[in-house]
């Protein structure tokens, strides 16, 4: 990962980490994940290639270890929490939030969505909550599929985060 796409990265991450303390901060008691929390901790997720060279640069020493076993995520320790809480990826970091987007149906009529976490859900219905109450799916996604078309190849790879930990051999990148 070349100096520039990885300060653009960090610089992305704190931008996000600042917007997620503020709506935390909004949203008070309703969000109930804490340290251990792996409700939103699956197995399939994936991320932007430029994230995962992103935590390969970092996290070296956690990729050439044993993954967390199938069925939770890989980078889980045997109590629940993260391993690369610090580097961890952009949809780690708003896992939880309620979360708005907008979609266009076969009509071609724009249709506004929401949804949280289970563990969070309850209080005010997020169908009812302001626009800005909640993280807008869109913004942070487009600046990461920009990254990733600067910094690769071109195309919009994705990447298991389970499949990482294939990418050492006895911690050295393979």
């Amino acid at each position: 990962m070349n100096e520039t796409t990885l300060t653009c990265m960090e610089d992305l991450y704190r931008k996000v980490d600042a917007d997620v303390g503020d709506l935390e901060r909004s949203h008070g008691s309703r969000l109930q994940c804490r340290p251990g929390c792996a409700s939103c901790c699956v197995d399939n997720i994936t991320v932007w290639e430029v994230e995962a060279s992103f935590i390969r640069h970092h996290c070296r020493e956690v990729l050439s270890t044993a993954p967390h076993p199938v069925g939770k995520c890989a980078f889980l320790d045997s109590c629940g929490n993260c391993r690369i809480y610090r580097w961890r990826p952009y949809v780690c970091r708003t896992q939880g939030l309620p979360l708005h987007w907008t979609e266009e149906n076969e009509n071609g009529t724009v249709v506004a969505y929401r949804d949280i976490c289970p563990v969070n859900d309850p209080g005010q219905p997020v169908e009812t909550l302001p626009e800005d109450d909640c993280w807008k799916i869109g913004p942070v996604e487009e600046n990461l599929a920009a990254f990733q078309c600067e910094s690769g190849d071109g195309k919009m790879k994705r990447v298991g985060l389970r499949e990482l930990f294939g990418s050492y051999d006895s911690g050295t990148l393979s």
